[in-house]
């Protein structure tokens, strides 16, 4: 098993002070739960959306969160925490034995194009033997740097079976589980057909039918949709398993909203990839 330093490296503001050993983007870290959650219940005072949120809240438009670069350097704890700097919402370091943190990001959507709404916070996380394991199978030879910006890495992280989480973290209080079945129908959909054609109906049913009617998803509630091993897909809510898909296609068309070539948030597919080059050869 792998060690849980945390030299990783996310996205946010620029700050005065910064941190050898990484030239790569960071966001604030939570250094309390207390600390965490005050930012957050200062974020939301300042927010009082009005606007009703539309059927297609999470389509495939996607909206890049852009910001300015600094660093940072995370410590060794296993209570620590990575903030999303617009929402101030907080993201554990790990998920279970491996699983590690590896990018924060925003889905944002224009409504009617007059007002940004943020509709949730987003993790990456990955295990981190399953990746240190892809690369010594087939890109030991490459030097960090060029495993960043090679695409068929890419591909391979999405098709590999390596364990992968994205949770989700609801922003805008007044979504309804309806809006995040119909905006999967679309995005899935989308990216179901760019990599294994039309007909894939029937699959992209077993998937979005998995978001009952019955689910609430307040702000502040989790969706989490993790890629187990043999490439199953598994959903909770709030931490409630609700279903599960075994598809590859499936698998890789849900990991390429937030890692893929148009993905959701430019600036935490780049904090993953940095993340990842770093992870592949941390000894």
């Amino acid at each position: 098993m792998v060690s849980f330093r945390f030299p990783f490296s996310f996205s946010q503001p620029p700050r005065a002070t910064s941190f050898s050993g990484f030239s790569v983007s960071a966001v604030a870290v939570s250094v309390t739960v207390g600390a965490a959650a005050a930012a957050g219940a200062a974020i939301a005072a300042s927010r009082n959306p009005r606007h009703p949120i539309l059927e297609w809240a999470f389509s495939s438009h996607r909206s890049s969160l852009l910001l300015p670069w600094g660093s940072i350097t995370l410590a060794d704890s296993t209570s620590e925490s990575v903030v999303e700097p617009k929402t101030g919402f907080s993201f554990p370091a790990s998920i279970g034995d491996s699983r590690r943190l590896l990018g924060v990001g925003l889905r944002k959507k224009s409504l009617l194009g007059l007002k940004n709404i943020d509709v949730y916070a987003f993790g990456v996380y990955a295990d981190c033997d399953d990746v240190k394991k892809l690369v010594g199978e087939k890109y030991a030879n490459l030097p960090a740097s060029e495993i960043r910006g090679n695409k068929s890495f890419l591909d391979d992280l999405m098709q590999a079976d390596i364990k992968m989480t994205i949770r989700l973290q609801i922003v805008y209080g007044k979504l309804s589980i309806r809006s995040v079945r119909s905006a999967f129908q679309e995005s899935v959909g989308n990216r179901l057909k760019k990599f294994g054609g039309l007909d894939n109906d029937q699959l992209l049913l077993s998937f979005t039918s998995l978001f009952k009617d019955e689910y609430k998803i307040p702000r502040n509630s989790t969706i989490d949709l993790t890629k187990e091993p043999g490439h199953v897909l598994s959903v909770a809510i709030e931490g409630d398993h609700v279903g599960s898909v075994k598809s590859q296609l499936l698998c890789r068309s849900i990991l390429d909203l937030y890692i893929g070539e148009e993905p959701f948030d430019k600036n935490a597919k780049e904090d993953f990839l940095d993340n990842v080059a770093s992870l592949a050869f941390d000894n």
